[in-house]
């Protein structure tokens, strides 16, 4: 394993409390990377890769030799300041291994200011360990990967996150309580809030937000241009930032305190905070949604819902059925019931499957778990039968828990819009039902006997070329099926690929599809199963790597 860190660097003052910007104007930084060199003098530090120059706030990659340093050089346009500091990189990864992979810290710099750095501690595998692999690597069956789920509320990038520490949220000012991923935190100011507050922010992540687009704008319509009067503060006991929610540490001077509504956060988050001086976030949100609601009363026609008596969710029955008439602004969610056989030709072709006004009520208890059939972090899959029919199918249940925590409502939703188009073609695994418990969400789906493709290509090491072609056509028809409707698959893989009774492929594992992507969209998230990248697109990293690295 060779070890890297990805660097960062924010912002940079003169003194504590007086930000850079307003003094200097069009800072930049300069990094070198030098080696330590043994010559007749003593050892003396040599710099062998050309000077990086990164923006503020973007990241850099430094491999972690011995006798590495890193010189930074912080100047200005006019060359009046030059402020310098070296930086170890074994000591800084050690700190950063401490810190669980992540520090962010303060470098005081020579003659004057210190610049706010962020370091993530990562490992890379050597070529050796790859080729050990093999290839393919088919001996694996390692699971999908996809991005962090981004929530873009007001110019905030809020994203599912484990707090270390006790942390409290920055809008209701109550305890982020949980186990795993708490709460949400922007990646650009730090700011924590609870899930349930993400729709109550009102304040961009604009920094200070003193000369900001959303400042203007609350300046205009509610006169809301109301800049904190932070002072240094000594606390007696032990406070939180009201701004990222953490501990404001030290035994002095640990933060900054607003003289007019009592603010505390830390000297890093000043720069971060709103003009919201005495304005309560969550009272002014509530209000805001009410004058909203109010005034789209006398414009919309409201529907009254019709909902299901608590206890157990409808489902539709294990039997095709014919459908009804598609109703209008009839969407899909979770407690509606799956189309169980295709759309009437009379009628036109559906996006998605509408649910029926006549139908069973099934819950756990209608079914008998035989044996496990698969298990990932997700949840597991069971091979179940319907009481009293002889029926078998395949149960998928998820755990409501890991689905919040991992913030992966979307992806479960998309699978189950997809797998409801399943009855519209034969090489798409068919839904038959779905229910849910306190604890768990649950697919009832075909059982496919026949095991799945990786189990098949491990068994006889190589399919000859006319199975092949059987298999690749059936799965260009399904691809091209979800084409048609708009879906992106994006996790092609032989662990996906199932075989039913009679031979034919069934595509399974939904859950990383793209919905609407008619015409020119495009979508660009990096996302699927490490083994199955292709070559060219490895190839295409590398080089990118080298070419940073070199320049």
């Amino acid at each position: 394993m060779s070890p890297f860190l990805r660097i960062g660097f924010s912002s940079f003052v003169m003194d504590p409390g007086l930000p850079y910007h307003e003094e200097v104007l069009n800072p930049y930084c300069a990094v070198y990377m030098k080696e330590a060199v043994e010559t007749e003098k003593g050892q003396v530090y040599k710099q062998k890769r050309p000077t990086m120059y990164p923006p503020w706030s973007s990241t850099f990659d430094a491999h972690v030799h011995r006798g590495r340093v890193m010189h930074v050089v912080v100047k200005d346009k006019t060359a009046e300041l030059k402020s310098e500091a070296t930086v170890q990189l074994d000591t800084l990864a050690s700190r950063c291994k401490k810190e669980n992979g992540k520090l962010e810290i303060w470098v005081e710099l020579k003659p004057q200011g210190r610049l706010l750095m962020e370091a993530h501690y990562f490992l890379e595998r050597s070529e050796t360990e790859r080729e050990k692999e093999g290839v393919f690597a088919l001996h694996h069956r390692r699971g999908a990967i996809k991005q962090a789920k981004v929530h873009v509320v007001k110019c905030h990038e809020f994203t599912a996150t484990f707090f270390p520490q006790p942390t409290f949220c920055s809008v209701c000012k109550e305890f982020v309580w949980g186990l795993n991923k708490q709460g949400y935190q922007c990646r650009q100011c730090n700011a924590a809030i609870h899930k349930k507050c993400i729709d109550k922010v009102i304040a961009k992540c604009t920094g200070s937000a003193i000369n900001s687009k959303e400042t203007m704008i609350h300046k205009e319509r509610f006169k809301i241009d109301m800049p904190h009067r932070f002072k240094v503060y000594n606390y007696m006991s032990p406070t939180f930032c009201e701004h990222c929610g953490t501990l404001l540490w030290g035994l002095a001077r640990q933060g900054l305190k607003c003289e007019e509504c009592g603010m505390n956060v830390h000297h890093k988050c000043q720069r971060k905070v709103a003009n919201l001086c005495g304005v309560n976030q969550k009272l002014m949100a509530e209000a805001l949604a009410m004058i909203e609601s109010t005034q789209q009363v006398g414009r919309h026609i409201h529907y009254e819902p019709q909902i299901e008596p608590s206890g157990h969710l409808s489902i539709t029955p294990l039997t095709p059925a014919p459908p009804l008439p598609r109703k209008e602004h009839q969407g899909i969610s979770w407690d509606t019931p799956a189309e169980g056989c295709r759309p009437s030709l009379e009628q036109p072709e559906p996006l998605y499957a509408t649910p029926r006004k006549e139908h069973h009520k099934f819950n756990l208890d209608n079914f008998t778990l035989h044996k496990m059939l698969g298990k990932g972090s997700f949840g597991k899959v069971f091979l179940a039968e319907l009481k009293g029919t002889g029926q078998f199918f395949a149960v998928k249940a998820l755990k409501k828990d890991v689905v919040l925590m991992d913030d992966d409502v979307e992806c479960t939703m998309v699978e189950r819009r997809v797998l409801s188009l399943a009855w519209e073609h034969p090489f798409l695994t068919h839904l038959y039902c779905t229910f849910q418990t306190k604890e768990n969400l649950f697919f009832v789906m075909e059982y496919l006997n026949g095991g799945d493709l990786m189990f098949h290509i491990q068994t006889c090491h190589r399919f000859d070329l006319p199975r092949s072609t059987f298999y690749a056509a059936e799965i260009v028809c399904g691809l091209q099926f979800l084409h048609s409707k708009g879906i992106v698959y994006r996790d092609l893989k032989l662990d996906n690929i199932l075989l039913d009774i009679d031979g034919h492929i069934k595509i399974a594992d939904f859950g990383m599809c793209k919905e609407n992507m008619f015409g020119e969209a495009r979508t660009c998230t990096f996302c699927g199963t490490p083994d199955y990248i292709a070559p060219e697109v490895r190839v295409s990293t590398t080089c990118t790597i080298v070419i940073y690295m070199l320049f």
